[in-house]
């Protein structure tokens, strides 16, 4: 019986033995395969820094460039002068009329008369707006039976504003009547308005003998 018994409890320890060793067991990947699939890891971080280096030297240029487009577009530079508190150039969002330019010049100084100033007008790249400017000095032109109007042909006190000025206006103009002023107006309505003086030579009606007479009297 003893012996019998020996035999049960070496069976039975044999038994627990195979069936501990023959446990499922989690395997670790070796060392070798886990070196290189960390430095395929690598390789690929440093292709994608290499290419996107690349790609930002050949593309450098052409997003510099379209930056600085979207930049020009997206703003205007304008001359405020005369009679606000701070004059000079300023940077105004594109799309902003005189009443912008006015307050990033710091507003008007007290005692300014701004009736020839339309401020609901829109702006324009390199216009200089002009405030507490007069209109006309009177008794500078030959009056009219009215009194008070120059008389239509004869040279305005003041340089006239093509972009603001009315058919009356472009009227008082040397050589310049009614039907020409409108052509004026509607270039201007065309076009966005006036940047300069020398885009009147494109005014249908306008040569380079009556540009000579108008240079001088007129402004954008």
């Amino acid at each position: 019986m003893v012996a019998l018994a020996v035999v049960l409890v070496l069976a039975a320890g044999f038994a627990v033995q195979h069936f501990w060793a023959g446990r499922a067991q989690s395997v670790r990947a070796p060392e070798v395969v886990r070196a290189a699939a960390q430095y395929g890891g690598a390789g690929e971080g440093a292709g994608e820094e290499q290419g996107g280096a690349a790609g930002s030297v050949t593309g450098g240029s052409a997003s510099g460039a379209a930056g600085a487009a979207g930049t020009a577009a997206a703003e205007i530079v304008v001359d405020v002068s005369g009679k606000v508190r701070e004059p000079g150039i300023h940077r105004l969002p594109a799309g902003s009329r005189v009443a912008d330019a006015l307050r990033a010049a710091g507003g008007v100084r007290p005692g300014t008369n701004t009736d020839s100033l339309n401020r609901a007008r829109f702006l324009m790249d390199g216009e200089q707006v002009i405030v507490g400017a007069p209109a006309a000095v009177p008794g500078a032109a030959p009056a009219t039976g009215s009194g008070g109007a120059a008389a239509p042909g004869t040279a305005p006190a003041a340089p006239v504003a093509l972009n603001t000025a009315t058919v009356d206006q472009l009227d008082t103009l040397p050589g310049v009547g009614p039907v020409l002023a409108q052509h004026i107006i509607d270039y201007r309505t065309q076009h966005g308005g006036f940047r300069s003086v020398d885009e009147l030579r494109e005014v249908n009606g306008i040569g380079d003998r009556r540009f000579a007479d108008l240079q001088n009297l007129v402004r954008p």
